[in-house]
C-alpha cells in the first residue's frame, strides 16, 4: 500500500517563499515520477512540477524560474520550493506518485496540503 503524506502548507504573503514536502510509504517511490498538483477553488487540479527518477524535471509555466521540485530516495520524500508566492499560487498541492509499468500506469495521491499566498 502507498501512502503520501504532504506538509508545509501555509498562510503567506505575496513575495514570499514556502516549501512542501511530501513523505512517501511503499516500495514504489525509487520507481516513480513524482509530482506536485495545484488545485485552486472552482478550478481542476493542474500539474505544478514533476521529477522522474531520473531527476528529468517538468514545470508548469506558471511555476519556471520560482519554484523547484527535489528529491530523495533514500528518504522517499519530494520537495517543493516555492519563491516569490502570487496571489494565483493559492489552492491545495497535492503530492502524486505515478508508477508506470508493463501493466499499465498507476496513480496515487496524498490528501492536500492548503497553502494560501495573500496579505
Amino acid at each position: 500500500q502507498v501512502q503520501l503524506v504532504e506538509s508545509g502548507g501555509d498562510l503567506v504573503q505575496p513575495g514570499g517563499s514556502l516549501r512542501l514536502s511530501c513523505a512517501a510509504s511503499g516500495s514504489i517511490f525509487s520507481r516513480s515520477t513524482m509530482g506536485w498538483y495545484r488545485q485552486a477553488p472552482g478550478n481542476q487540479r493542474e500539474l505544478v512540477a514533476a521529477i522522474t527518477n531520473g531527476d528529468s524535471t517538468n514545470y508548469a509555466d506558471s511555476a519556471k524560474g520560482r519554484f523547484t521540485i527535489s528529491r530523495d530516495n533514500a528518504r522517499n520524500t519530494v520537495s517543493l520550493e516555492m519563491k516569490s508566492l502570487k496571489p494565483e499560487d493559492t489552492g491545495v498541492y497535492y503530492c502524486n506518485a505515478k508508477l508506470t509499468t508493463y501493466q499499465g500506469i498507476y496513480n496515487y495521491w496524498g490528501q492536500g496540503t492548503q497553502v494560501t499566498v495573500s496579505s
